[in-house]
């Protein structure tokens, strides 16, 4: 009797360009926001947008950007996102076959369904590395993989792992590279600096079109009405991360970074925050970006060069940063853990 097929495990992330050159940052961007998932506008206003005023106004600061934070080895994300899919493929053995894919740029979504059918598996478990549940990134991630599945002449069984934003494994991984991060550091306040998003994308995943957004306190649990609700989970990963740091509750506070354009998105926003802290007396300040798993442009150049040269000069005497997941020793057994026991209900 033959041995069992492999399992599949495909990690999805969310990309970058493949060099921090204009021409490649201006490829990259024209299809990201080139998304509708995005950039929610109508297609010939989202066209005209994208390629009237964003591309030719971002296109360059964008790639100074990249050009702060690339490496050697190249894009953080990617470097990062490729060190823990291998060693995610150690730790799982043979039992599991491990593909990494970007939903936007390289390696592909088609790639990565290509090697896991060399591979020979059974079945595909997919794994969106968002921890928190939102359009722009798990379902633009999910529709994706589900179209280049479908152009393949044997689409293969097929499951996703959904937002993982409250599992213990996640919380106590990260809380446990925060910890050690933070360990030497007499910090007056951790911010907790999540992605931001259009109001509007909140208030559509409001199952009763009346809780999101409509008090202070919409997101001090997580109910029916907004499970899907990616600000109210935010604040699920913070309070339990909070938790296991044993902060006290007036030495935390969520913010929310990376907006674009002028519609209203979620608030407090991050550059804003940074000024009422120093007010407070807030001199010496540690950031957690825990939408993130891999360290990118959002949170080496965004936090750790950006808001870091905006805290020293407000007067803040140090900012320091906590590095994402990446490839931690922590994260990849808890990682292993929820793909072992997936569909099971969780436990630390």
């Amino acid at each position: 009797m033959g041995s069992r097929r492999p399992v599949g495990v495909l990690l999805i992330n969310l990309g970058s360009p493949t060099s921090p050159r204009p021409g490649a940052v201006r490829r990259y961007l024209r299809e990201f926001l080139g998304d509708p998932r995005v950039l929610e506008l109508p297609a010939p206003l989202r066209w005209f947008f994208l390629h009237a005023v964003i591309l030719p106004s971002r296109s360059q600061t964008t790639a100074a950007a990249y050009a702060k934070i690339w490496s050697a080895e190249g894009s953080p994300l990617l470097v990062h996102s490729r060190a823990l899919c291998d060693a995610l493929t150690k730790t799982l053995g043979d039992p599991y076959a491990v593909a990494l894919a970007m939903r936007y740029g390289e390696p592909s979504l088609t790639d990565a369904l290509g090697q896991l059918a060399r591979a020979d598996v059974e079945r595909v478990l997919a794994i969106p590395l968002f921890p928190q549940y939102a359009s722009a990134s798990t379902g633009s991630a999910c529709e994706a993989l589900f179209r280049a599945a479908s152009r393949g002449p044997k689409v293969p069984p097929l499951e996703v792992m959904g937002a993982f934003y409250d599992d213990p494994r996640f919380t106590a991984s990260l809380a446990t590279v925060t910890g050690e991060a933070l360990g030497n550091f007499r910090h007056d306040h951790v911010l907790f600096s999540f992605h931001g998003l259009p109001e509007r994308q909140i208030k559509r995943s409001d199952a009763s079109g009346r809780h999101c957004l409509s008090s202070k306190s919409c997101c001090a649990d997580i109910r029916p009405a907004n499970r899907f609700c990616y600000r109210a989970q935010c604040y699920a990963t913070a309070r339990a991360v909070a938790t296991a740091l044993s902060l006290a509750n007036d030495h935390w506070s969520v913010s929310f970074q990376s907006r674009l354009g002028r519609t209203p998105w979620l608030q407090p926003y991050t550059d804003h925050v940074l000024p009422e802290l120093r007010h407070k007396g807030v001199r010496r300040l540690a950031v957690v970006c825990p939408s993130f798993v891999a360290d990118c442009l959002e949170t080496l150049e965004e936090i750790g060069i950006r808001a870091r040269e905006q805290w020293h000069t407000l007067g803040g005497e140090e900012l320091r940063l906590a590095p994402c997941l990446n490839a931690h020793p922590a994260w990849i057994g808890a990682l292993a853990r929820m793909i072992r026991t997936h569909g099971q209900p969780a436990h630390p």
